[in-house]
């Protein structure tokens, strides 16, 4: 893998916690790394396994806080994997992409701003 997952989850809980997303960038910059296609598809392969053990537990997804610099939404690997367990099955931009990844970061920074405090 990349990076520990727990390392990785550890940054998307501060970014949950201060109510806002991080971009692909950003977090492999935190991890150590520039940005590149193939960390970032690695990347990937980590956030989908922190939400799978996530979802057991049953806390909020954070996959969707990690977005794309240009439009603040999550890149193909994050819509082809977790998308239609959300029964989104169109586009990956637009408003209603967009009204789903709202939902989600709103439901992962409520969690993670309660348990925070």
């Amino acid at each position: 893998m990349l990076a520990d997952p727990a390392e990785v989850r550890a940054h998307l809980i501060a970014a949950a916690s201060a109510g806002r997303s991080i971009t692909y960038s950003e977090l492999l910059q935190q991890l150590g790394y520039a940005f590149s296609r193939p960390k970032m598809r690695a990347l990937c392969k980590v956030l989908a396994r922190i939400d799978e053990l996530g979802i057991v537990a049953g806390e909020p997804e954070l996959a969707a806080l990690v977005v794309r610099q240009s439009d603040g939404l999550p890149g193909q690997g994050w819509w082809v994997g977790s998308a239609e367990q959300h029964g989104h099955k169109g586009s990956w931009e637009g408003p209603t992409a967009r009204a789903l990844i709202d939902r989600l970061q709103a439901e992962a920074f409520a969690y993670w701003s309660d348990r925070q405090r």
